[in-house]
C-alpha cells in the first residue's frame, strides 16, 4: 500500500489532574528525520518515543512537540491543611498580642503553600504520554495511508496514459522508418550528385540506409518504458515503502525518455515524446513524497 509522507495527528490523555498532548507533523525527506520537543521532566522519555516513531514509519521529516498542562476541572486545587491550621494558630496568638491585629481567612489561602495545584505522579504522566503518542501515531499512519492512495491513483491515471502515448508512437513506427528511409535516401543521393563521376551502387546505399536506421530504432526503449510501467504497478501494489525503489524508476522512465527524443524526426512523434516527459515529471515530483 502506497502511504505518503506528509500527515497530521493530534492526540491528548489525562494524567491525574493534568492533560498530555502528543502533536506530530511530517512531510518528505530522503531518511527518517525525527525532531522531538517536549517537556524537561518527561525528557527521559526521549528514546521510548522515537523507537515507537521508527516501528511505524519508515521515512519523512517528523516534527513531534509533547505538552502538559492543568485539567479544567474544579477540584485540581489541593489545600495543606497542615500548614493552614498552623497559619490559623499563629494567626490566634497574634491576634491575643496584639488585640488590633485582624487576620481575614482569605489571607490565610493566600500564603504561599497553602493552596497548590494537584500534581500527577511520573508513572502517570509517562503513561498518559505513550498512550496518546500511540494514538496519534495510529491516526498519522491512516492520514498517510489515505493519502497515499490518492498518490497511488494519480499515478495509475499517469501510468495509462503514458502506455497510451506509447501505443500511438508504436502504430506511428512503419511510417515514421518509411520517412526516415526516404530522408535517408534522398541526402545521400544529394551527396552522390554532387561527386562528380561518383556512381550510385544500390546495394551499399541501402546497406547505409540499414545502418542509419539501426541506428535510429526506438523498440528497446520503448521496450524498457513497458516494463519500467509494469515494475511501477507492481511496486505501487506492494504493502511496504516504496519510494526509493519508485524515485529509481522515474530516473530510468527520463533516461529512457530522453534517447526516444533524440531518435524523434517525426514532428508528431516528437509531441508524443514532449507529453511524455510531461507526464514522467509529474509522477516524478508526486513520488517524493511518496514512503
Amino acid at each position: 500500500m502506497t502511504r505518503s509522507m506528509t500527515a497530521y495527528a493530534l492526540e491528548e490523555r489525562a494524567a491525574g489532574q493534568e492533560v498530555v498532548s502528543c502533536e506530530i507533523r511530517t512531510v518528505n525527506h530522503r531518511y527518517l528525520d525525527v525532531s522531538l520537543r517536549l517537556p524537561d521532566e518527561l525528557r527521559a522519555m526521549d528514546g521510548i518515543i522515537r523507537e515507537r516513531i521508527a516501528a511505524v514509519l519508515a521515512r519523512g521529516k517528523v516534527d513531534v512537540t509533547i505538552h502538559r498542562r492543568q485539567a479544567e476541572v474544579a477540584d485540581s486545587l489541593q489545600v495543606d491543611e497542615a500548614m493552614l491550621a498552623r497559619l490559623q494558630q499563629l494567626a490566634a496568638a497574634m491576634r491575643d498580642q496584639f488585640g488590633s491585629l485582624q487576620v481575614e481567612f482569605t489571607e490565610l489561602l493566600r500564603f504561599p503553600g497553602v493552596m497548590r495545584r494537584q500534581e500527577s505522579d511520573a508513572d502517570a504522566l509517562q503513561g498518559a504520554l505513550l498512550a496518546a503518542l500511540d494514538a496519534a501515531l495510529q491516526g498519522l499512519a491512516g492520514h498517510r495511508e489515505r493519502e497515499g492512495q490518492r498518490l497511488g491513483q494519480q499515478l495509475s491515471d499517469r501510468l495509462q496514459r503514458i502506455e497510451a502515448a506509447l501505443a500511438d508512437f508504436r502504430r506511428r513506427l512503419p511510417l515514421i522508418r518509411a520517412a526516415l528511409h526516404a530522408r535517408l535516401q534522398q541526402r545521400l543521393a544529394g551527396l552522390v550528385s554532387e561527386v562528380a563521376g561518383l556512381s550510385l551502387d544500390a546495394g551499399r546505399v541501402e546497406q547505409e540506409l540499414a545502418v542509419q536506421l539501426t541506428r535510429m530504432d526506438v523498440d528497446e526503449e520503448l521496450d524498457r518504458l513497458d516494463s519500467h510501467i509494469a515494475e511501477t504497478r507492481r511496486i505501487l501494489s506492494l504493502d511496504e515503502p516504496a519510494g526509493r525503489r519508485l524515485d529509481f524508476l522515474m530516473q530510468e522512465f527520463n533516461r529512457e525518455a530522453n534517447t526516444l527524443g533524440s531518435k524523434s524526426i517525426d514532428k508528431q512523434a516528437s509531441a508524443t515524446i514532449v507529453e511524455l516527459k510531461v507526464l514522467i515529471e509529474q509522477m516524478r515530483e508526486q513520488v517524493q513524497n511518496i514512503e
